[in-house]
């Protein structure tokens, strides 16, 4: 065996352009464009073989992929992921300057901060429509967290999903996070899935990161303010709960304290659970209005100590409704009047963690 052979044995293996689509979830022709406009591509590329990705480049381009996932411009997250990496190519003059002690590994922690990018100084002028949409969604007029939240929904991508939500309800709180961040994102995935018939499983992954994080929420927030909590739960059948999640997560934040039941418990499991928890108010959750029966709160149980009954969720008509309950139009709503009924308070900005 001759000392080239052993050499070839030694190199790191290269992937192909469809094995690193596959592994960072885009398409192989996204990889072209990143590489034509960018310049992210193979290092090593010989005129008459087929491409082949080595790890320094892949390593460039997951901090690329991290970048747009940040929210920022392709551009701007080129530029990133050069800079992030630092891996000096052959025969590079600023490696021979610096004495070839640039970074050689991928930073552990990401550099980017939602926001701080712009495409102002893209000379280009190419590649705007991240700022319109979040990879293939109309997101116009978001922002950059929502945009990111929209690329890892579409790449099924769930760490960086959950921690893009995370990070907004810690920076902006739950109602804000629900709003400018989460619902946009859902909506554009319920448009497009009602153009291209296909998706359900992009949206229900997001869901289900959107429940994991808002129980993370709850999970970790302060100890409650109030001796009497609030019942917060689904009518029997209700399957669409996570603006409940939501409220609960932010009431947690307020410092609110409450009991929060899924769509799984029946109707005499609530009536006990009301007995036993003596709460301050009782927030009923409906979307569907074929749920959303008026006589489900006219018969909630009366103890002793009286509750504020309230109707939230879409599924509800006011005019149907006891006039003792309160409907709650939206989940600002719903944080600020509970809050208020329980602590004297209410502030639909919820605390942030």
């Amino acid at each position: 065996m001759s000392d080239e052979d052993v050499s070839d044995e030694r190199e790191p293996p290269k992937l192909t352009v469809a094995a690193v689509a596959r592994r960072l979830g885009v398409a192989p022709a996204t990889l072209r464009t990143w590489d034509r406009r960018y310049g992210i591509g193979p290092s090593d590329h010989t005129t008459g073989h087929h491409r082949r990705y080595g790890p320094d480049d892949i390593a460039r381009l997951e901090q690329m992929q991290r970048a747009l996932l940040r929210g920022a411009s392709p551009a701007e997250a080129a530029r990133y992921a050069r800079t992030a990496t630092a891996t000096p190519q052959r025969g590079s003059s600023e490696a021979s300057a610096s004495g070839g002690t640039q970074q050689s590994a991928v930073s552990s922690e990401p550099v980017l901060l939602s926001g701080v990018l712009d495409t102002a100084d893209d000379p280009s002028g190419s590649e705007r429509a991240p700022h319109t949409g979040g990879g293939g969604l109309k997101l116009s007029g978001t922002g950059p967290r929502a945009r990111g939240l929209g690329r890892a929904a579409l790449a099924l991508d769930s760490w960086s999903a959950q921690q893009l939500l995370l990070e907004g309800m810690q920076a902006e709180g739950v109602v804000a996070t629900w709003c400018d961040v989460l619902q946009p994102v859902l909506r554009a995935l319920t448009e497009r899935r009602q153009r291209s018939g296909s998706g359900t499983e992009v949206s229900q992954l997001l869901i289900d990161c959107a429940s994991t994080a808002l129980r993370a929420v709850i999970a970790n927030a302060p100890p409650p303010l109030n001796p009497r909590p609030a019942v917060l739960a689904s009518v029997p059948g209700e399957g669409q709960e996570l603006e409940l999640v939501a409220l609960a997560a932010a009431l947690a934040a307020n410092r609110v304290g409450n009991r929060l039941f899924g769509s799984a418990l029946p109707k005499e499991g609530l009536d006990t659970a009301i007995r036993r928890a003596a709460p301050a108010a009782v927030v009923l959750w409906a979307e569907q209005s074929h749920y959303a029966a008026p006589h489900l709160i006219a018969d909630l149980p009366n103890p002793r100590q009286r509750f504020r009954a309230f109707a939230a969720g879409g599924g509800w008509e006011s005019e149907a409704m006891p006039a003792h309950v309160e409907v709650l139009g939206s989940l600002p709503t719903a944080v600020d009047r509970v809050s208020e009924t329980i602590l004297g308070c209410g502030s639909a900005s919820d605390g942030v963690m």
